[in-house]
């Protein structure tokens, strides 16, 4: 981010088992279509976050990723208050203030099951893509209901549904609906406020939106910047503006 707060770069990258080999390969690809830095010396500040922020040695401070989430679904849209955030390890409900600061938050960190992980595993189960699985689970017209609250014995539950020849878009659909439902509970522990908006990867699961707009209820906003990049873009709203570069 330049010191007007626009984003001159970004990039998304598979994490690795050691933290900050996955945050130099992030910023290796970030820097590529930025002129004036080449190397990580060049930044005016650096934040880290997400589960491995405190394994990144040469950030300048670290911020956990509830906050930034919170500080970059603000700087994209002021008007939002509420956010999903769906991530590859837990669930968060993150209820935010005027300012971009975090009001309350919820988060199930302690069973894989609704997580993108688990959107992942069964994506594979179905032998798909991502993409596929979501396009599949939009064909749905009745979800299958999932009642396995353990995402390993979901995955059993998944291959019994399919090996009694129930239609698989509608267990995709079902899928969804056990995601959706486990982030609403995280959605009434943090306080649901008007907007609402989803970011993580799965923010990107088109089957996972309709499925909360249409079954729960919930208009789900839809933000200008890609959403898997929210917590990125907070850490560096965050350092623009201890930077001494914000204008």
């Amino acid at each position: 981010m330049d010191g007007g707060g626009t984003i001159i770069g970004s990039s998304i990258v598979r994490s690795k088992l050691d933290p900050e080999e996955t945050s130099k390969n992030a910023i290796a690809g970030a820097i590529k279509s930025v002129s004036d830095i080449r190397d990580i010396k060049d930044f005016a500040y650096m934040v880290g976050t997400g589960y491995g922020r405190n394994r990144v040695p040469f950030a300048d401070e670290n911020i956990s990723e509830i906050s930034c989430h919170a500080m970059g679904v603000h700087t994209v849209n002021p008007r939002i208050r509420t956010i999903i955030d769906i991530g590859g390890q837990d669930i968060k409900g993150i209820s935010i203030d005027t300012d971009g600061s975090v009001k309350n938050f919820a988060m199930n960190d302690k069973c894989a099951a609704g997580t993108g992980r688990f959107i992942e595993n069964i994506a594979r189960t179905f032998e798909m893509s991502l993409e596929d699985f979501s396009a599949l689970s939009l064909r749905s017209n009745q979800p299958v209901p999932i009642t396995s609250q353990c995402s390993v014995f979901a995955e059993s539950e998944v291959i019994s549904l399919v090996a009694q020849k129930k239609d698989s878009a509608d267990i995709a659909a079902g899928i969804l609906l056990s995601v959706a439902k486990r982030c609403y509970t995280m959605l009434l522990k943090a306080g649901i406020e008007k907007d609402v908006t989803i970011t993580g990867g799965a923010a990107k699961n088109l089957g996972l939106i309709k499925i909360f707009q249409k079954t729960l209820n919930i208009e789900v906003a839809k933000l200008s910047t890609d959403p898997q990049l929210m917590g990125a873009l907070g850490a560096a709203e965050f350092a623009r503006k201890k930077s001494g570069l914000s204008k």
